[in-house]
């Protein structure tokens, strides 16, 4: 893999507790973003709290919570046994064993196995589209400014890729703009427009990437396709909700009207 970011997100170097000697800035706001993320999925259990830097009783609080939801001693104490506990869906998400017969079965797996570890951004010192989900996606970068939709993608495609040994950077270039995706499909003849898209669907494939226009040479917002009907789309994508929003909150399956919608189809067949 090409993207692998997300390997520091499985790990701290120093054992954190309240008012610990070895505790970090950096390190606290990971454990405290872990619980968050913990938090949108188990909303009950009472592990949201501030992401600010500080483990102090509030954080001590949250842990034992978590703790006690893993139906382990409630110590408080986040080693990095614990830490790989909170960080599982990431590393279940980009390193579980994905099958497929051919490379657009595995982007598909692929795609379908990080949207059932269910990643979320964040907002980090007033900042949106942050967390560790966002840093696994964007190699590292975060922030406000930093829409992830294409991170995402990227993100998929190499990880099905590897699974090949094949560099998806042969059919792109490692990129967070919708609008260089585009523009490369057109310049090696792999966008299909929305118009020839609604007059052949069948041009467009599992396992492609969907961009949707902002105009004929801009692109707002980019997924994978998942399965293909008459007048549909079934896609999986991220920094999105559930309106199909371009800078929401999650990665989503979403379905898409490609008749009514001004959508792009980038192909991976090159790869295939």
């Amino acid at each position: 893999m090409q993207k692998t970011s997300y390997q520091k997100e499985l790990v701290i170097k120093n054992t954190h507790e309240k008012n610990g000697a070895n505790n970090s800035k950096k390190e606290t706001e990971k454990i405290q973003s872990l619980l968050n993320l913990f938090s949108l999925v188990h909303p009950g259990s009472g592990t949201a709290t501030a992401i600010d830097g500080d483990f102090g009783p509030a954080t001590q609080k949250a842990v034992q919570n978590f703790q006690k939801a893993q139906n382990i001693p409630q110590t408080g104490i986040v080693d990095q046994n614990l830490f790989g506990i909170m960080a599982l869906p990431i590393q279940k998400a980009f390193e579980n064993p994905v099958q497929g017969g051919n490379l657009r079965e595995l982007i598909v797996n692929t795609a379908k196995n990080h949207l059932q570890n269910n990643p979320f951004e964040l907002v980090i010192r007033q900042q949106g589209n942050s967390g560790p989900w966002v840093r696994s996606y964007m190699d590292g970068k975060e922030g406000t400014d930093w829409l992830w939709c294409m991170g995402f993608v990227q993100t998929i495609i190499d990880q099905a890729a590897s699974l090949q040994g094949k560099n998806f950077k042969t059919l792109m270039p490692l990129t967070y703009s919708c609008d260089t995706i585009g523009i490369k499909g057109i310049e090696k003849n792999l966008l299909t427009r929305y118009q020839t898209a609604r007059n052949n669907p069948s041009l467009i494939k599992t396992g492609d990437i969907f961009l949707l226009q902002k105009s004929s040479l801009d692109w707002k917002h980019t997924g994978i396709v998942i399965n293909v009907h008459e007048d549909t789309i079934e896609t999986i994508e991220g920094n999105t909700n559930s309106s199909g929003s371009s800078n929401g909150n999650a990665v989503a399956g979403k379905i898409r009207n490609f008749r009514t919608s001004k959508i792009d189809f980038f192909s991976v067949g090159p790869l295939v």
